[in-house]
């Protein structure tokens, strides 16, 4: 062997190709690592795909708890602590209104903008401001002053509640000339027998707690402060519990008057109830609400508003509270599926709610970030056209025209409007991940598509449960200042006295004066008929 060759094979390495068998193995080796890569991949864009659930969930959450919400109107704000200065920074002081607060323009005199005059109707004391005698002279000519006139201004002045006792005297008489006879003048029969409060004091409390939104145990102190007794909160609620149950038989024509009414609104709202047997004190229970705006066969009848407490927002629930309701009535829900047993059960026409629809639409579009909320978006195509509905109707209400012109205003202008938003929702109800907000608010116009068309086909038919979800709000609102019911009998005192006062307020019928009128009259009636005098719209109310 030569020195070169030798040198060349320690240079060169010899390449060896595998045997078949490495071959093989590496080609298993190679598909596992690609499926393994592809599981991966998988994994990946299930893990971002909840993640962009995650973050919207949170979104809405965090909307939920800090931001403001733009369907709210001035009405439905919380009042805070701080509404005196951030209202006051707005605003001038409320100052003394003259007879000179006017301007004489031609034709008409104008008011300056300033605050609206006090009610003619509010009792008035006069104090009349005159000069001393001393300064009754002219400087000039030193003759006496005469009066000539008065300027008048006027302000609102509050006097305390007034806490008085009222002692009951019962004059006992005897026979002077014998032992045999002896009589005891009888008490008026009252709402609460032998109870501690008049029947002014129970309508006070129950008006102050569930119109104003003031607790019992607020109450209380202030029965103190005025009063000089310590008065305990127990001895409060318990008697408006007594008094909430008795008045039960007249909460009872209500409901029959509802449900024999044309058109009939129903929702819900939770209400934790602390002591209830068998359940936790953080167990859901539930006021349902119940609404018409006309009462009676012809739906011409005075609007009612019904709560009624109920430990559970189930089917069976809502079946007891719907029995009853005539069998062509109109039923206005949200998309809660009992609604749909109840309609099937009583064959009643069951219409959607527009604004429930629309609300998940706009969850879906306040997800995105604010650079990708243009009206290309297709949550923001839904809600423009459904903007496009209620535009119909503001300018029908705008308008003043009748119900039937607006049923024609319907066929001709909503029923295109309906027809794009049916062909968007099918082309698009499956490309978009179910579980998104965008994805479940196609779901919902989907599965309440046909009760959400239906509102056309009738003039009298509404577009949205606005008007139930209005006289539900301020039940949610107190509902924040006394927070949740001790007992049982005290969820159901407090729909029943809601109830009235609801109803009075929706009438025009001040809520004190009928509780007042109706706790004196309740002891007295024995028969239906008795009970059906007693409806607000019926009992004459003493204005004092």
């Amino acid at each position: 062997m030569s020195p070169c060759s030798g040198a060349g094979d320690n240079a060169v390495q010899m390449v060896t190709m595998p045997t078949p068998e490495e071959f093989i193995a590496l080609q298993l080796a190679l598909a596992e690592a690609l499926k393994k890569n592809e599981s991966l991949s998988g994994e990946l864009r299930v893990t971002r795909t909840e993640r962009d659930l995650l973050k919207e969930q949170l979104s809405k959450f965090k909307r939920q708890l800090f931001a403001a919400s733009n369907e709210a109107s001035e009405q439905q704000k919380d009042l805070f602590f701080n509404e005196a200065e951030s209202l006051g920074a707005q605003a001038e002081p409320a100052v003394e209104e003259t007879d000179d607060d006017k301007i004489d323009v031609p034709g008409h005199k104008r008011a300056k903008r300033g605050r609206k005059p006090l009610d003619p109707a509010l009792p008035r004391e006069v104090m009349r401001h005159e000069l001393p005698e001393s300064e009754r002279v002219c400087p000039h000519d030193g003759a006496t002053l005469r009066e000539i006139g008065v300027e008048s201004s006027e302000q609102l002045d509050i006097v305390p509640q007034q806490v008085r006792v009222i002692r009951h005297e019962r004059l006992k008489y005897a026979c002077p000339c014998c032992d045999g006879t002896l009589c005891l003048a009888p008490r008026p029969a009252q709402v609460i027998p032998k109870g501690l409060f008049t029947e002014n004091a129970l309508a006070w409390i129950a008006t102050s707690k569930y119109l104003d939104g003031l607790p019992l145990y607020r109450q209380a102190a202030l029965l103190g402060r005025f009063g000089g007794t310590d008065i305990s909160r127990n001895t409060v609620a318990g008697s408006i519990v007594r008094v909430g149950q008795t008045v039960q038989p007249v909460v009872n024509l209500l409901r029959d008057e509802l449900l024999d009414a044309p058109l009939v609104f129903g929702d819900e709202t939770e209400l934790q109830v602390l002591k209830e047997s068998g359940r936790s004190a953080q167990a859901k229970s539930y006021i349902w609400a119940q609404m018409t705006d006309g009462s009676g066969k012809d739906g011409t009848g005075p609007p009612i508003r019904l709560f009624t407490y109920a430990p559970s927002r189930s089917t069976k629930t809502a079946l007891e509270l719907y029995a009853g309701i005539r069998q062509d009535a109109v039923l206005m829900t949200d998309g809660y599926d009992v609604y749909d047993t109840v309609a099937e059960t009583h064959g009643l026409v069951h219409l959607g709610c527009w604004t429930h629809c629309r609300r998940y639409f706009l969850e879906a579009l306040q997800a995105l970030p604010k650079d990708k909320r243009g009206p290309e978006q297709l949550a923001a195509r839904f809600i423009a056209l459904i903007g496009r509905l209620y535009h119909v109707e503001a300018q029908a209400k705008r308008d003043g025209i009748d119900i039937a012109e607006l049923g024609l205003r319907r066929q001709k202008e909503s029923v295109p409007v309906l027809a794009e938003v049916e062909a968007l929702l099918l082309a698009n109800v499956h490309a978009v991940l179910p579980k998104s907000l965008l994805g479940q608010a196609l779901h919902y116009l989907a599965s309440q598509w046909p009760k959400l068309k239906r509102y056309v086909e009738d003039w009298r038919y509404s577009i949205d449960n606005n008007v139930q979800e209005n006289a539900i709000r301020p039940f949610c609102v107190g509902r924040r200042n006394w927070l949740f019911a001790d007992t049982v009998a005290g969820a159901n005192a407090s729909a029943n006295l809601y109830s009235l006062l609801q109803t009075c307020q929706v009438n025009g019928i001040d809520g004190y004066h009928y509780l007042r009128a109706l706790f004196v009259a309740l002891p007295k009636a024995r028969k239906a008929d008795d009970y059906a005098q007693l409806l607000p719209w019926r009992m004459e109310l003493a204005a004092a």
